[in-house]
């Protein structure tokens, strides 16, 4: 027997459309690699300077900002300016769950 939620039980199947599967295969390559991991893994507790982040997860300023720029290009992060500083934070509370459910699951086997 399946295990269907009741409430999909009515609903037809129906194909996703190309702009859809392309933003669920970008957020799924976004959290595919260890770097982009740990600095989401880093903003679900507060917002960080770029210096911050790499300074606290001992990796370079320039691969912090290009993981960002492609995070913040998948509007996974964003960031607000005091003075010259940028601060980051993450802005898509789904992924976020995501990640921490994953992580939940690879803590556990």
């Amino acid at each position: 027997m399946e295990n269907v939620p009741e409430e999909n039980k009515d609903k037809e199947y129906e194909e996703l459309d190309e702009e859809t599967l392309f933003v669920v295969s970008q957020s799924f390559k976004a959290l595919s690699d260890p770097t982009r991991i740990r600095i989401l893994h880093l903003l679900f507790h507060k917002e960080y300077s770029v210096n911050e982040i790499a300074d606290t997860l001992n990796l370079r300023q320039s691969t912090v900002s290009h993981q960002l720029r492609f995070l913040k290009n998948l509007r996974l992060v964003k960031y607000r300016r005091s003075g010259t500083t940028l601060f980051y934070s993450h802005d898509d509370e789904h992924v976020i769950d995501i990640l921490k459910q994953s992580i939940n699951h690879a803590l556990h086997h």
